[in-house]
């Protein structure tokens, strides 16, 4: 009788602390509610089927406790139950993949009006590009990885010149601009997070990743990196800064190209 109860008292505690917690979500600054939606969907399924299976287990201690006298009977298969309990847990497996897929979809369809961003990992640090004038990222290769090059830019590459570097520093995002966020990493697998923001992704060494998210919030938020990268792991972080148009163009005009980071180390060379 004791275990039965306190069987029940694990669910009743469960669902209390579920909807007194204070750890629900941090305030979202970002499209992505549909993330804590999805979330929100498991939660409901997983709770009801962990609930189900405990006050089952309660009831079955109860009702087949050691009684004198009594004896078990042996059923080593139900056929009816198999079928009943195999249907169910496809539905419920169903419904907690099938928001998430749809999720995903919007997550990587990318606006055709959404601005560019690159955003690279390495231990233990965050770096920024944003295309130039031309409007595009020019090309990249490790091979280029250097001091004076720390971002891998190809220096052949016309439409490298003018892109925007910005390293040790927070990037600035446009309030309700859709933005691309394209992901690389030059040593480990690293995941750029924003918790505000709803949206990460890994971070693969030797290819590209990318999502998309429109900021809705201004305001200053911290980036984490939510991939274990070894001992400075913990100290990988960063800030994002979501203005309007007028500050973030500002912030703009003040950052360097990758020409007027490399004209020092060509006039060097050339002396």
């Amino acid at each position: 009788m004791g275990i039965a109860v306190a069987l029940a008292l694990v669910v009743i505690g469960s669902v209390v602390f579920h909807f007194l917690s204070p750890w629900w979500w941090t305030p979202i600054a970002s499209n992505w509610r549909y993330i804590d939606n999805t979330i929100i969907i498991t939660f409901w399924i997983t709770g009801a089927v962990f609930a189900a299976v405990v006050l089952f287990m309660a009831y079955c201690v109860f009702r087949f406790r050691h009684r004198e006298g009594s004896r078990a009977a042996y059923e080593p298969e139900n056929k009816r139950l198999e079928w009943w309990l195999a249907i169910g847990t496809g539905v419920g497996v169903a419904a907690m993949l099938a928001p998430g897929l749809v999720v995903w979809g919007q997550f990587v369809t990318v606006p055709k009006d959404a601005a560019t961003v690159e955003i690279v990992g390495q231990q233990w640090q965050w770096s920024y590009r944003l295309p130039g004038a031309d409007g595009r990222l020019g090309a990249t290769d490790v091979a280029h990885v250097s001091p004076e090059n720390p971002l891998g830019l190809d220096p052949k590459d016309p439409h490298g010149q003018d892109d925007i570097i910005i390293q040790g520093d927070q990037l600035h995002l446009q309030l309700e601009k859709p933005v691309r966020m394209l992901l690389r990493s030059l040593d480990v697998v690293h995941d750029f997070y924003v918790p505000e923001f709803r949206a990460k992704m890994d971070m693969i060494p030797g290819t590209v990743t990318y999502y998309w998210l429109t900021p809705t919030r201004t305001g200053t938020f911290e980036a984490l990196c939510a991939e274990l990268c070894s001992t400075g792991h913990s100290f990988m972080r960063g800030g994002v800064v979501v203005e309007p148009e007028g500050d973030y163009r500002a912030w703009l005009q003040q950052q360097k190209t990758f020409a007027q980071l490399q004209a020092p180390a060509k006039r060097q060379a050339r002396n």
